[in-house]
């Protein structure tokens, strides 16, 4: 007996030694590959002064990016080298549960980068929607803080530095037209005039000051310095924006005059050398899913036809006698569906967007488990780019909570944001829409900041969009023009699924994608026209939202049907936003895991 109970023991023992053995491994490992994930970042952010500066650190605050070639082949040799190391020194077996998740993330990723390599020149870097031309006045205003005398000498420095980044951007440019890839004609009007904008206004022509010279000098009279050393770093930014970014934005608008005339009027990727693969490649990577072109296409088909019923629906409620089309046309003519083009109109529209996130607000605790710390806030989008700017967009606010979350809503023409329409924006752009996904992401405490600042399209465009319907089980959309603007927005995305293969495979001509938007939503030209003309530039990037919603909703769908009375919305919200960004097969495993464990 005595010799059974001394076996027992030693038995339990040598269990529970194993299993802190077992413990102590997992940790081991699993901090030793969250430390690489930490160095790999900031060894990243060391790379870049321009995301630095996003994220609120000031190392490196006179400087601008490498955009070389040079810099793209550094970065493949370091994906390389990464992918290899954590390949064979790391153990998977012995990572915890959310390393183990960290690690498939960050493999993936750099298996994608290294495969996608091939594709680099694949893209046209200036364009009406992004490029240098416009990022380099965007990022000085809204992100280059100046609260010392030293962070004033570093904006002059950069305005100084902005010749060399741009003969760097021309290079960029020769070595994509060597390979047959150049934008359509319009693209090239609308880079000029936005370049043409930067350099309008004093210290370069005119009697009001340019949008550059005006940031500058109300930056620096804010300071708390002598007047005398205020009108110094004045002049030397007045003589920065003349020696350096003046001829730097004549140079460029000369460049692309010359090369303008090479260009064709073709409009799809299916004309650039590997298009239709790259093409199927790039919708992969944005909607991380394997479905097909044609799958997406036919997706964006059915979709329009039944979102067509349900408008039907609100226009036979509200007393509308004509068919859906006259509907249409009834909201772009008539003038009481939009603010005035007028300052106090622009104005108004502000207001009542802000007014509406904060309404939202109040209701969160219904919805959510967790809200962001950060604040956001409206704001118009500046005059240099609201030309060709896109309606709406979202800048995630810093870390260090010095600048809050950013809607931007572009007021150039009034017509492209109607009143009816008014709701489902500011959801998806600020609360429970970006804001909510991307502030949280980045306060999250148990993930490696590659997952807080990272992202996949489909996941986070996809929340913007299921975040339009949301509110509506919460009771808003109250007007039923309102929830037909809801509606009308889920409409706009369908939509695209057609357009943007329709353009890069189907080799639709700019017209014919206008005349798809025009004659199947209720939206203006101008906006139909944008639209078209993103998706030209950027492929694929517009297919993510709808096929991000479908996937949070059928996901929903299916844990309210197995989980039955179990079922709480905030725990699924929750489930989707406490991991930071995913792709939406990895979603699905996330959410499978929790019905399996509420139903055990």
């Amino acid at each position: 007996m005595k010799n059974y109970k001394i076996n027992t023991f030693l038995l339990l023992f040598l269990f529970f030694t194993a299993c802190e053995n077992d413990k102590k491994s997992i940790l081991k490992e699993s901090n030793k590959i969250n430390s690489f994930f930490e160095t790999y970042f900031n060894d990243k952010v060391n790379r870049s002064p321009m995301y630095q500066a996003r994220l609120g650190i000031k190392k490196d605050y006179d400087k601008w990016d490498d955009i070389s070639p040079k810099s793209d082949t550094l970065e493949l040799t370091i994906a390389k080298n990464a992918l290899k190391w954590i390949k064979d020194s790391i153990n998977i077996n012995l990572l915890n549960d959310q390393t183990e998740l960290s690690y498939r993330l960050f493999k993936q990723s750099l298996e994608n980068q290294i495969k996608d390599f091939k594709y680099r020149l694949h893209n046209y870097p200036v364009n009406q929607m992004y490029g240098y031309h416009s990022r380099v006045p965007a990022f000085l205003i809204n992100i280059h803080k100046v609260d010392s005398k030293k962070d004033a000498e570093d904006y002059i420095v950069r305005l100084n530095g902005i010749k060399d980044l741009f003969n760097q951007l021309e290079k960029n440019l020769i070595e994509r037209e060597l390979v047959g890839i150049m934008p359509p004609q319009f693209v090239y009007h609308h880079v000029i005039d936005d370049s043409k904008n930067i350099i309008s206004g004093l210290p370069f022509n005119g009697t009001d000051s340019s949008a550059l010279f005006k940031d500058v000098v109300e930056k620096i009279e804010t300071l708390n310095i002598e007047k005398n050393e205020q009108k110094k770093l004045i002049k030397q930014a007045k003589s920065a924006l003349i020696s350096s970014v003046l001829p730097a934005y004549q140079s460029l608008i000369k460049f692309l005059e010359k090369q303008m005339v090479k260009s064709t009027k073709d409009d799809g990727v299916w004309k650039w050398p590997n298009g239709k693969e790259y093409y199927s490649n790039a919708l992969k990577r944005t909607t991380t899913t394997d479905m097909t072109i044609e799958e997406i296409h036919q997706l964006g088909l059915s979709e329009v036809e039944r979102i067509h019923k349900e408008m039907v629906k609100i226009k036979d409620e509200v007393g509308f006698r004509g068919n859906l089309k006259s509907f249409f046309n009834e909201l772009k003519h008539n003038e009481k569906y939009y603010y005035p083009q007028s300052e106090s109109g622009k104005k108004d529209y502000m207001i009542k967007a802000s007014q509406i996130i904060e309404e939202m607000k109040l209701r969160l605790d219904e919805l959510f488990l967790r809200k962001p710390k950060a604040d956001m806030i409206v704001k118009a989008v500046e005059k240099f780019r609201e030309k060709s700017a896109g309606k709406a967009f979202y800048q995630r606010p810093a870390p260090d909570g010095s600048r809050p979350g950013t809607y931007y809503a572009n007021m150039y023409k009034m017509k492209m944001m109607p009143k009816y329409q008014m709701e489902a924006l500011a959801y998806h752009e600020g609360i429970p829409g970006h804001h909510m996904q991307l502030a949280i992401a980045q306060e999250l405490e148990n993930i490696p900041k590659f997952r807080k600042y990272g992202g996949y399209t489909s996941y986070i465009e996809g929340w913007g969009l299921y975040s339009e319907y949301l509110p509506k089980e919460l009771g808003f959309y109250s007007d039923p023009y309102s929830d037909f603007g809801r509606l009308a927005m889920e409409l706009w995305r369908s939509c695209r699924l057609v357009v943007d293969t329709g353009i890069h495979s189907k080799q639709w001509t700019r017209q014919e994608g206008i005349d798809y938007y025009t004659s199947n939503t209720p939206n203006d030209l101008l906006d139909c026209i944008k639209m078209v003309e993103r998706h030209i530039v950027m492929p694929s990037q517009a297919t993510a939202y709808k096929i991000g919603m479908n996937k949070i909703l059928d996901l929903r769908a299916r844990a309210k049907k197995e989980m039955k009375e179990k079922f709480d919305i905030r725990v699924f919200h929750d489930e989707i936003l406490k991991e930071g960004a995913l792709p939406l097969s990895v979603l699905e495993e996330r959410i499978l895991k929790m019905i399996s464990e509420a139903n055990k």
